[in-house]
């Protein structure tokens, strides 16, 4: 319109990274990151990073250029999620249950320039650059993460130092120390230029590398201040793993508002309990094993809640059953779904105040549920994948589940195939195959890959391993497709059994028979630790191979069982 004027006045690329100076004014002196004796106040946390950021610039690194991280949830992963954007560069969380050549892989596709390594990964670290050198590839430059926090650091001075030159190795600490604090935040030019990269969790041979932007950044850590209820000054507990969609976007999200972080370097039952009760945690999230872990906990490593605890679970599809236990524990819990192409979670099943009167079992199996889009997501639909055309709200009707809005990724790295793919059609498909209920929420029934066919017969098997997760012997369990000649496939069920607890294979199939059409129930039970990536989602495609190795349950050429 006439009078119109887009100038740096009125239009300022969105990007989180403007969290944490607002956050260093108004919440100067509470405490930002805690872990163990360390604290650090968001006056120093601000100071750290800007100094981190001065460090990597004068490292040579350049806007857009990649810097990859190895480490756990420690302070130093917290203040690379803004160092890394502040100096103009890329970062590239790895996850830490890779090995050497899978490290090595991603560090050579990224081309990363310099590699953070926590000291308890040094080793896994050493072993991809020496991968990378023989290969006569140049490797990133190694910052060592090291065990014990000089504490000096926390009270750095203000003195501004000259620019750094770079030995062979550098150790975070020192490197922090040498960074100049008048340096220059590079903010983005364009709102859509890379923040991030995430790699796929590893559960196909070669992962992608998915593209978030600031904008995309700024825009989901808000809707994860909503969708997680967040008030100013949360005390939030590191759970999800950082590395893992850039922790969902909480990172920014929390310095948006001033919270505290407590960060825990592995996650144990005794370490969610004592971190709540010690630091007053009000929000937290985690995958359903981490859920499972806190409900089976010990009687030694519980704690009495004292005030309800907030937390988001997603990766897997929870069990009815979980989620009903974590709430008689004090949790209040908040079922999110995404994927990492949808920086994490995409939707939310958004509690209804009339549900509140139902049985419990009934309020458990609608949080199930995957609900509808957060507020950073257009639309979540359920479409015939072929047509685009929308399934029946029947809760029937299974369709592909796609995306589309500010918050899916901009794409995959180096693979425009791939990103074409997912995006045929405007829309992002997910592969997760789901229904659409009259309510119009949305849930899964299992990802294209895992549906079984028996017999002409399509098997959920999300439905199936929730009946499971209700047998009382049972901690864990998996469902997969075994080979048959007969039925083309059957179920095969992975089973868990909680401590102190023995029942039979044939018990299991007797328990699912009384609650499942027949065809449904597990034809097979095997007894074992479930594999698993360290975002918790088990990783079928190893349970998948071990089924088809069993072979046929009925003879080639038969007719019957």
């Amino acid at each position: 319109m006439e009078g119109e004027i887009r100038c740096s006045a009125n239009y300022v690329p969105l990007s989180p990274i403007s969290f944490l100076e607002r956050s260093a004014i108004v919440y100067s002196d509470r405490a930002s990151v805690v872990y163990g004796s360390v604290q650090y106040t968001w006056s120093q946390t601000f100071q750290r990073c800007k100094r981190l950021a001065s460090a990597i610039a004068h490292l040579g690194i350049s806007s857009r250029d990649v810097v990859a991280v190895l480490a756990p949830n420690i302070p130093a992963m917290y203040e690379l999620h803004f160092g890394v954007p502040m100096a103009g560069a890329i970062l590239c969380t790895l996850n830490i249950r890779h090995d050497s050549a899978m490290v090595s892989v991603i560090l050579s596709h990224s081309e990363a320039k310099v590699f953070f390594v926590d000291y308890q990964f040094l080793h896994i670290a050493q072993g991809a650059i020496d991968i990378l050198s023989k290969k006569g590839s140049k490797p990133p430059l190694l910052v060592l993460i090291p065990e014990c926090v000089d504490q000096i650091s926390t009270n750095i001075s203000s003195s501004n130092s000259s620019a750094i030159s770079a030995p062979a190795n550098l150790e975070y600490e020192r490197l922090i120390s040498m960074g100049n604090l008048d340096f220059e935040v590079r903010r983005p030019k364009d709102e859509w230029d890379p923040i991030s990269l995430n790699y796929t969790s590893g559960t196909t041979s070669s992962p992608k590398g998915v593209i978030y932007s600031h904008r995309g950044a700024y825009l989901n850590s808000l809707a994860g201040i909503l969708l997680n209820e967040m008030h100013s000054m949360v005390v939030y507990l590191w759970c999800v793993p950082m590395f893992h969609c850039n922790g969902w976007c909480l990172p920014w999200a929390i310095a948006a508002q001033g919270g505290t972080n407590i960060c825990l370097r592995s996650v144990t039952a005794k370490g969610i309990f004592d971190s709540i009760a010690q630091h007053k945690v009000t929000h937290m999230g985690g995958a359903p094993t981490v859920l499972n872990m806190i409900i089976n906990a010990s009687e030694s490593d519980r704690r009495p809640l004292l005030s309800k605890v907030s937390i988001m679970t997603g990766a897997a599809p929870p069990p009815p059953s979980l989620l009903y236990k974590m709430e008689e524990l004090g949790f209040i819990v908040t079922h999110a779904y995404g994927l990492t192409e949808t920086y994490g979670p995409g939707a939310v099943c958004t509690w209804k105040p009339e549900w509140d009167s139902l049985p419990k079992d009934a309020q458990a199996k609608l949080k199930a549920r995957q609900g509808v889009q957060h507020l950073g997501i257009e639309e979540l639909d359920v479409k015939d994948p072929v047509t685009l055309k929308s399934v029946p709200a029947d809760a029937k009707t299974i369709g592909e589940v796609m995306f589309r809005g500010n918050t899916v990724m901009n794409g995959y790295l180096k693979n425009v195939k791939a990103t074409q793919e997912a995006f045929d059609g405007g829309w992002f498909r997910s592969g997760d195959l789901g229904v659409k209920h009259p309510d119009g929420y949305v849930e899964l029934k299992d990802r294209s890959k895992d549906i079984i066919i028996s017999g002409g017969e399509n098997i959920s098997t999300i439905e199936v391993e929730s009946v499971l997760y209700s047998h009382p012997a049972v901690l864990e369990a998996a469902v997969v497709a075994r080979p048959d000649y007969h039925w083309g496939e059957t179920p095969c069920a992975f089973v868990n059994l909680k401590s102190g607890c023995n029942v039979s294979g044939d018990e299991i199939i007797s328990f699912c028979r009384s609650r499942l059409p027949h065809y449904m129930a597990p034809r097979t039970v095997v007894f074992q630790d479930l594999p698993k990536t360290s975002t918790g989602k088990v990783q079928k495609f190893v349970l998948r191979e071990k089924a088809k190795s069993m072979g046929s349950l009925t003879e080639k050429n038969t007719s019957k069982l």
